[in-house]
Order: structure tokens, then C-alpha cells, then sequence
């Protein structure tokens, strides 16, 4: 850990030292930012079909050249953004890019127009191979859209985008017969936390400065605030990846199972919502159970980093790969807890950010070749080269670091706010069953 950049706690006479802490992540934070986007620009084009290869070996080589419609809509998604927020960004061929991945996904991601089921998995040229029976495909395609609509001002982008979230809230509320779902007699009635945090994303997503669908969707956003907060069960002591429909914990492996990652990515949704709701008292609430909790639990005390997986009675989770270190989660502990000290105040928040960054920088980030790694070993060992598949894209590293510099140079362009003590969480030792 270099000196410049260890965890300071501010207070009185410090208040310049953390400044200049802050300082260095966001300079540190924005070059590694133009080292990521810049792999994918050079190695993820399509320049024959449009959209992009995701499947890359570590030096950026395809290895496979299916596509996989949820990671081609992320990628959209990624380059509008950018295009829009950040100045050294606002260029042609960043946007070209993306409107080229947004016509390849209006052509072929649709498996039966004007029907709104999406393919999971296409060829190179657009020919359907695989379909999931979830909404994810379609909830990326709908990111995609709205995206490209704010970058280029094109409305058959957002019509499409608004016509498939209307598509995705039946499916989910009213009629999820035409995911192709049956309910088999020995499932469980089981609702995963990523229904609900998905849709909560898309409200924030098609809510911003639309005061319309803003208005549309406030029913839904709370709806959805009110299922995720669900998965918060044993008197407040753990955050569940699954519940019943009636919000009650679920019996075996399924019922006890707890992703870290995920419920800090939660956390930092259900803090935006907090925001938009002004709801200083569900913030707190959202700080303890989804930022703090998962951390006491999720993060190796021997290796550091966040287990994958975790079963809350510490049996061994069925998931082999339960105690690896993946880049998603460490990403969205990042944002989270940046996030957490940007509303709050709470020193605490801002050192767990410091923890976080610092392992995660030091073991997924590839100094040579660009991007980071996605698979580690518990020990922190690269298991797997590659830098992206059929589950890593051009997404969660890059809007990470985006939403860091973005976080970071708000902070510093305000007084530091109040604090309000929160104490420290001390990490449950869990060694390999």
C-alpha cells in the first residue's frame, strides 16, 4: 500500500491530508478509467457486424465470437454514458461505437418481433442460440436504448426503451408466462434480490431528468425498494440472496444463501433511492444492513477481498467457486461505500472504501496489458487470464471507476460534511470448510 494513498480518517488537523488522499485516488481512479475503456476500443469493435466480441484473452485476442445480448446492451449502455458525462469522452468515435451496438441489438436481440423476448446469446452475425427465461437481457437492451437516446436525441430509441420496460413490469407484476417459466410442483415460490434490484435500476435509469416518467414510475420504485429490503431477515442479521414471495426466509441452501457483492450493490441502489426520496432515515437503515452487514461478513480476514459466496449458517456453499475473489463485487463495494461517505458524512464508510480499493487495485488490476482480471483464488491469485466472457464486459469496471472519479470530485469540491460515528465492523473469521 503506497503512503499517498493509505486510509486517513479525517478530523481537524488532517482535514488537508484527506483532501490530498482524495486528490490522489481521483487522479488514480481517472487514468485507470482511460486504461479500461481504452482495451475495449481497441480490441471489442465489431467492425464487419457491429455490437462486440466480450469473450477477450488477457492481451485483448478473441477466443470466442458469440455475443451475448446482455453484455452487448452494458457496453452501449457504458459508451453513452461516458459520451455524456465526461468531456474527454464526448468524441465521434466513442459514440459511433455505441450507436453501432445499439443497431446491431434493434436488429437481432429480439428472438420474435414485435415480441419483446430477448435472445441470452447470439452468433457474430446476429442468429439466435441461446435464450435465458429472466428479464436481464431485456433489462440491458433497455439501458441500452434510453442511453443512446440521451447521447444522439434519436426517439425511436427511447420509444424502444419505454416499450420494453412497460414489457419487463408485466412480466414481473402481472403475467410471467411469457419468459417460458413453468412453476414445477416441487419449486419453491422464490424470489431472488436481483428482480427487484434490476427493475429499481431502471426506474433511476429512465426517471433521470424526466419528470414524466419519473412521476410514471415512483410507485414502482418503491415497490422495489420494498422487496430488496425484504431479503434483510434474522432480526436484522443478514441480507439473503433469496426469499418467498411473502418475504420469509426460504429453507435450505437456497434460503440461506448471501452474496456479498450483490447486497452492496443493493446498498448503493437503494442509497440513490434514498436520495430521491429524501429519506435521511432509510439511509441509515440501507448503510447498516447493506453496506456495513455484508462487509462484516463478506470480507476474509485471512486474504482479504470479498468471498463470493456464503451460507449463513456456515455450512459450505454449494457454489464451488464460494471463497474466490471476482472483480463485481469489489467494484460495487467501491461505489457503495464512496457512495455511503458522500451522503453520510461517516469517516468509517470512507476508510472501508480506502480497504476496498487498495485490494482491489492491487490484485485485479493488470499493469501490462490493461483492464483487470475477473477470477482470484481466495489467496488473491489470478485463476483465470482472460478479461472478459460470457459474464464480463465492458461494465462493471469502467462504471465503477466512472461513478468514483464522479463521487470523488464532488467530495472535493464541498466542504467535508458533519460525521456521524459509525463503529468499525470487525470481519467474522471463516476458513475453507
Amino acid at each position: 500500500m503506497s503512503n499517498g494513498l493509505r486510509a486517513r480518517q479525517a478530523s481537524g488537523g488532517d482535514m488537508e491530508k484527506e483532501r490530498e488522499t482524495l486528490q490522489a485516488w481521483k487522479e488514480r481512479v481517472g487514468q485507470e478509467l482511460d486504461r479500461v475503456v481504452a482495451f475495449w476500443m481497441e480490441h471489442s469493435h465489431d467492425q464487419e457486424h457491429g455490437g462486440f466480441f466480450t469473450c477477450l484473452s488477457r492481451e485483448g485476442r478473441v477466443y470466442d465470437d458469440l455475443k451475448y445480448v446482455w453484455l452487448q446492451g452494458r457496453q452501449v449502455w457504458m459508451y453513452c454514458r461516458l459520451y455524456r458525462t465526461f468531456q474527454r469522452f464526448h468524441h465521434s468515435q466513442l459514440l459511433n461505437a455505441a450507436k453501432a451496438g445499439g443497431e446491431f441489438l434493434l436488429r437481432y436481440a429480439r428472438l420474435a418481433p414485435p415480441g419483446k423476448k430477448c435472445a441470452f446469446v447470439l452468433t457474430r452475425d446476429g442468429r439466435p442460440v441461446k435464450v435465458q427465461r429472466t428479464i436481464f437481457s431485456e433489462c440491458f437492451y433497455t439501458m441500452a436504448m434510453n442511453e443512446l437516446w440521451r447521447a444522439t436525441g434519436e426517439v425511436r430509441y427511447q420509444t424502444e426503451a419505454v416499450e420494453m420496460m412497460d414489457q419487463i413490469v408485466h412480466w414481473v407484476r402481472e403475467d410471467a408466462s411469457g419468459l417460458g417459466r413453468p412453476q414445477l410442483q416441487g419449486a419453491p415460490t422464490a424470489e431472488p434480490m436481483a428482480v427487484p434490484m434490476m427493475l429499481l435500476n431502471l426506474v433511476e435509469q429512465l426517471g433521470e431528468a424526466d419528470e414524466e416518467l419519473a412521476g410514471k414510475y415512483t410507485e414502482l420504485g418503491d415497490w422495489c425498494a420494498r422487496r430488496i429490503l425484504q431479503h434483510v431477515q434474522r432480526d436484522g442479521q443478514a441480507v439473503l440472496e433469496n426469499v418467498s414471495e411473502d418475504g420469509k426466509e426460504l429453507s435450505g441452501c437456497l434460503g440461506r444463501q448471501q452474496n456479498p457483492g450483490h447486497a452492496l450493490e443493493a446498498g448503493w441502489f437503494l442509497l440513490r433511492h434514498c436520495i430521491r426520496k429524501g429519506d435521511p432515515e432509510l439511509r441509515a437503515h440501507v448503510v447498516d444492513k447493506f453496506l456495513l452487514l455484508p462487509f462484516r461478513s463478506g470480507w476474509d480476514p485471512d486474504h482479504g477481498g470479498l468471498f463470493y459466496f456464503q451460507d449463513a449458517d456456515d455450512f459450505c456453499p454449494t457454489q464451488l467457486e464460494w471463497a474466490m475473489k471476482l472483480w463485481w463485487p469489489h467494484s460495487e463495494a467501491m461505489i457503495a461505500f464512496l457512495m455511503g461517505y458522500s451522503e453520510s458524512g461517516d469517516p468509517v464508510l470512507l476508510r472501508l472504501f480506502y480497504q476496498v480499493a487498495e485490494y482491489t487495485f492491487r490484485q485485479f488490476r493488470d499493469p501490462e496489458y490493461g483492464e483487470w482480471f475477473g477470477y482470484l483464488s481466495r489467496e488473491g491469485k489470478v485463476a483465470l487470464s482472460i478479461k472478459g466472457g460470457p459474464f464480463k464486459g465492458c461494465f462493471h469496471v469502467p462504471r465503477c471507476l466512472a461513478m468514483c472519479e464522479e463521487l470523488l470530485g464532488a467530495l472535493l469540491s464541498r466542504p467535508a460534511p458533519t460525521p456521524t460515528p459509525t463503529p468499525v465492523p470487525t470481519p467474522a473469521r471463516r476458513g475453507a470448510e
